[in-house]
């Protein structure tokens, strides 16, 4: 090994303790250490001492997707909209222009926070998955482990998949680093300093855990749609079949049929998803059943990523006096508007006064609605959404093109939509781009629709043309072309790592 990378490696080392230390003394988890409990008889540590102590950090790591919005939340929809054509940046910031104008720098500060952010993530549930086993209570039964693991399981297959999606090539780890020695350098250092996986090697992790989660994870609960259940695996299953590594259009209709017999379907009313009740004191409703999974906030707790998106309806003038995050797009309003779709147009834009005019005059300005209180849950998987794929699969094979426009249908009608004419439900690429703008207008503000663009080679096609018709959007810095479809890999990471690459055309 060349001396600069030791001299790197325990530069890094001394860092990343410093940041841990600051980090658990300001925002702290749960209540086990990082330090070795002992040893077990056969030399292993004991990283949990007993049940409590796991029970514990697996409420952390159910509490990292709820309380850390920043990379689960706030910076998806960054992305997933405002990198597409569904909205503008929102403000003139240097961290979130570039998602809007197409300008984005390994040096940018969303990207740098959200690859550390996702291999945390993905450390913690290793944490779980490795040292569950070794836990020296032994009222923790065979059975529990496996329930522990499965939740562990899920966790890191939904960190690994949203950073696979922005990132392509990522560290796939599966292992947790050990101490270091003198002797054992050589040995531990491409623990610390891991290599990136190809996109297909970091998809076949991702789906293995899933796999091995649906045999023991919790059943779905209706009445608890925040846990890490089999109906979770499922749909993320439908997801990850749907993307190119590993497509499998097959298997995205099989687990989208099994969440249906899990029991899930649309719900009567589209605004029920994200409805207060008359006096805006709570949510309407909480799992829903088209709820698969959910971060929950009740009425005192405070979800702050209203704040970043617009104005929090439970305390109407809180921290509204500066430009948000996520403007609708004239574009979206406008595909809104064509289509006649007045119901989720309701729903998914508000429009205020307000003391700026970043992108429309202040007296009638438009924001994204789906996070309107502080008690409002954020969905991280929707039964739409998996629907809308079946659909999509269906499509793709041309098979049963019918079927797909069932499906497209029975999304239309809820909102009071005409159901497809008789030309486009018989014609394959007239359909695919019904169907394309379907999950735009159902989707919307849920982070999906850039990653619908990159998983359907749209993204030239669909991000060059917007900018000469959308008269609102910021001047487009760089053409979108086949570097396009992957975020830099933070500059900071790689100074830090020798062994990452940076993306093509960054």
């Amino acid at each position: 090994m060349k001396r600069i990378y030791k001299n790197s490696f325990f530069r890094f080392l001394g860092i990343a303790l410093l940041v841990s230390s600051c980090s658990l003394n300001r925002d702290p988890l749960d209540g086990y250490s990082d330090e070795s409990q002992g040893i077990t008889e056969t030399g292993s540590q004991i990283v949990f001492k007993n049940k409590s102590e796991v029970d514990n950090f697996l409420t952390g790591i159910y509490q990292q997707m709820r309380d850390r919005q920043e990379h689960w939340h706030l910076d998806l929809l960054l992305i997933g909209d405002s990198h597409a054509d569904n909205s503008y940046a929102g403000t003139t910031g240097a961290e979130v222009l570039p998602f809007e104008n197409n300008s984005i720098e390994g040096s940018n500060s969303v990207v740098d926070r959200d690859w550390g952010r996702y291999l945390e993530d993905i450390a913690r549930a290793n944490r779980l998955i490795i040292n569950v086993d070794s836990v020296a209570d032994k009222s923790v039964s065979d059975a529990d482990i496996k329930l522990y693991k499965a939740q562990g399981k899920i966790f890191r297959a939904l960190a690994m998949f949203d950073m696979v999606r922005i990132f392509g090539s990522i560290p796939v780890i599966t292992t947790a680093a050990g101490d270091i020695t003198a002797e054992n350098v050589e040995e531990v250092y491409p623990q610390y300093f891991p290599k990136q996986a190809t996109e297909e090697e970091a998809y076949k992790q991702i789906e293995k855990d899933l796999l091995d989660a649906l045999a023991d994870a919790p059943n779905n609960n209706v009445a608890n749609k925040t846990l890490f259940t089999k109906s979770v695996a499922r749909a993320m299953l439908a997801k990850v079949y749907a993307e190119k590594p590993i497509r499998d259009y097959n298997k995205v209709i099989q687990y989208a049929d099994a969440l249906a017999a899990d029991g899930f379907d649309l719900n009567t009313n589209y605004a029920d998803l994200y409805a207060l009740n008359a006096a805006n004191t709570d949510l309407a409703q909480r799992n829903t059943k088209e709820s698969i999974l959910e971060a929950q906030f009740m009425p005192g707790s405070g979800n702050w990523a209203t704040w970043m998106f617009g104005r929090d309806l439970s305390n109407y003038d809180n921290n509204f006096t500066w430009a948000k995050w996520v403007t609708p797009s004239r574009d979206l309003i406008q595909t809104y508007t064509n289509e006649g779709d007045q119901i989720r147009m309701d729903q998914s834009i508000v429009y205020y006064t307000t003391t700026w005019s970043n992108y429309y005059p202040a007296n009638h300005y438009p924001f994204m609605f789906k996070l309107r209180s502080g008690m409002s849950s954020i969905i991280k998987l929707r039964y739409a959404d998996i629907l809308l794929l079946k659909a999509e699969a269906l499509i793709q094979q041309g098979s049963n093109l019918s079927a797909a426009a069932d499906i497209i249908d029975k999304i239309r009608t809820r909102v009071n939509l005409p159901k497809l004419n008789v030309a486009i439900r018989g014609n394959k690429d007239a359909l695919f781009e019904a169907y394309l703008k379907e999950r735009r207008l159902e989707l919307a503000f849920e982070g999906q629709r850039w990653f619908d663009l990159v998983r359907l080679d749209k993204v030239e096609s669909v991000m060059n043309a917007v900018y000469a018709k959308d008269s609102g959007r910021k001047t487009q810095v760089y053409p979108f072309n086949q570097y396009s479809y992957r975020l830099p890999v933070p500059q900071a990471k790689i100074d830090q790592n020798p062994n990452l690459v940076q993306n093509p055309g960054y």
